[in-house]
């Protein structure tokens, strides 16, 4: 047995083989069943000729296939590559060649989109795709998922695996075409899959001691984001070495009000968001569902990773669901967690100004941007870039020259740096700042737009916004806010800036503010800086007020 994910997962099915594994919509696996899914799905890959190294796309909303031909490939030593299902053909074309896959699984729907783009990659051969119960009729030559597996064998595969395969997750971050970030297995799973004892901090010493983590009693965990997305198959790792109930949301919209509902009938105890995107939904849902009846007395925390999380959410929350335990961390697919906070009823997090604030982890330091030592939490002055040492990635797929910047080596230990700006806080705390790759330079000084938007939040009638920088003759650039109301409630630059002094220095407040009916974020809730950017610049050149409404002090 190895550090490796079907070893471990195999080792829990041995363990706990009876005990319910997952939730889908009316789907409801045991640890058994679904092994025995996942081993059909394995034996079937092997006849398609999908071996060790090989590179398969799974293309499809949340369904329990996606599950069992993740655990399949991985049983196989294949690596399973995600799409995200809102790429156009371009996207999909892009990350389908770069990531080099012989085979795609995808729902019924998106089959005319693959067929589109078909001609133009060679070297994927093999097409299955899963039943989403839509008409889709395409010329695609294709296999059906079902008819693929069901004469296969439920009995285990045989392949010997090691610590060293790997695992790729494709990441669009915040701006540009999506990388695939490239993680030793065991790397993998002492980052973001469970490997770390969550009390002592240590490492367990043998794969053995970590599938013995299932024999605790069980938590029923639910996952928001979408199974393409990172934080939902960490949170299917950190759930199956544990021996959790994983609920995984079956809509394809977000409805909070349903998760509501669902978060009462499967009992969850631990529901995992991303930042305010989920959040604010959520939390605006929350007084109807209490008036409703619903018991949600269950839960005990509430984990937000991948995105900004605001504290006036989380306090919103918490005065609802006083015995909650919220544990917000920042992150990112290069690093995992690099600093957490918890926040609980009696000790609210009360904002100081600028940007998001964690505790420092051990395996977490803040580098200097052009030495790459180690800043001092001492040194409360100097920006650096976020780092995470130990186990993290070890490349960036078919990136050489992108890989040397941010998977470095200091002092003979490994780090990630995948472009996070921080600096530490007298009370020893980090404040995450932002993404130096698209701060802003006004008047020659840096502003980076998390804090700016962290601030502006905090108004009651901003329901979500983002921040550019846009070109302006005196200040070289100028910044930005495009903002979604509230109901669309009235809203002015002034009620905003009054807010937010208390939060940020003036040189940092936005100079116009544009609004849309809504911001576009990824599905996991990450900005889209290069939407907001070219919203933005079409409305400021407009010069249209319908669209904005400009700082009069700027004028004069």
């Amino acid at each position: 047995m190895e550090f490796n994910a079907a070893d471990i997962f195999e080792g829990v099915v041995k363990r706990i083989p009876d005990r319910e594994a997952v939730v889908l919509g009316n789907t409801r696996f045991t640890y058994k069943e679904l092994d025995a899914r996942a081993n059909k799905a394995a034996h079937a890959l092997k006849k398609l000729n999908v071996s060790k190294g090989s590179h398969i796309g799974i293309y499809a909303f949340n369904c329990i296939e996606w599950l069992e031909i993740m655990l399949g490939a991985y049983k196989l030593c294949a690596i399973p590559i995600n799409i995200n299902y809102r790429y156009v053909e371009e996207e999909l074309k892009y990350l389908i060649d770069n990531a080099d896959m012989e085979a795609i699984f995808f729902h019924k729907q998106f089959s005319e989109k693959l067929l589109n783009i078909s001609k133009d990659l060679p070297l994927l051969k093999t097409y299955v795709s899963i039943d989403d119960q839509s008409d889709m009729q395409s010329d695609l030559e294709c296999i059906d998922f079902e008819d693929l597996i069901q004469h296969e064998s439920e009995d285990q595969i045989v392949q010997t695996r090691s610590g060293d395969d790997k695992y790729i997750l494709y990441t669009g971050g915040t701006t540009g075409m999506p990388k695939g970030v490239v993680w030793r297995m065991e790397d993998v799973l002492m980052t973001l899959g469970g490997g770390i004892d969550a009390v002592t901090g240590e490492k367990y010493s043998t794969p053995d001691a970590l599938a013995d983590k299932c024999l605790q009693d069980q938590t029923v965990a639910l996952a928001l984001a979408p199974l393409m997305h990172g934080a939902a198959q960490w949170q299917s790792f950190n759930a199956f070495f544990s021996g959790w109930k994983l609920i995984i949301n079956d809509q394809v919209s977000f409805d909070a009000n349903y998760i509501w509902d669902l978060i009462a009938k499967e009992r969850v105890m631990n529901l995992t968001i991303t930042g305010d995107a989920m959040g604010r939904p959520l939390c605006d849902a929350l007084p109807a569902a209490i008036d409703r009846g619903l018991d949600l007395s269950c839960m005990i925390v509430l984990a937000s990773t991948a995105s900004v999380f605001s504290s006036t959410i989380k306090d919103a929350i918490l005065d609802l669901l006083p015995n909650l335990f919220i544990i917000d961390a920042v992150g990112s697919s290069e690093t995992g967690a690099t600093g957490v906070n918890i926040h609980t009823k009696g000790g609210k997090l009360k904002d100081s100004g600028g940007g998001p604030k964690f505790n420092k982890p051990d395996f977490s330091a803040i580098l200097n941007l052009e030495t790459h030592q180690i800043i001092s939490p001492s040194d409360t002055e100097t920006i650096g870039y976020l780092a995470r040492k130990g186990h993290v990635p070890i490349a960036y797929y078919k990136d050489p020259e992108k890989s040397k910047k941010t998977f470095i080596e200091v002092d003979g230990e490994r780090f990630s740096i995948p472009g996070d700006m921080a600096k530490y806080e007298t009370d020893g705390q980090m404040t995450l700042l932002g993404r130096g790759s698209v701060s802003i330079n006004s008047g020659g000084e840096k502003i980076f737009p998390e804090e700016v938007e962290m601030a502006l939040k905090a108004h009651p009638n901003v329901f979500d916004c983002l921040v550019v920088g846009v070109a302006d003759k005196t200040w070289g650039q100028k910044v930005v806010a495009v903002i979604q109301r509230r109901d669309s409630s009235e809203l002015s630059l002034a009620d905003l800036k009054e807010t937010s002094a208390k939060y940020i220095a003036s040189y940092k407040m936005p100079k116009e503010i544009i609004f849309s009916d809504l911001i576009e974020r990824a599905p996991s809730g990450k900005p889209n800086y290069q939407w907001a950017q070219k919203y933005a610049n079409t409305r400021v050149a407009s010069e249209d007020s319908n669209f904005q409404e400009k700082d009069q002090e700027d004028k004069k």
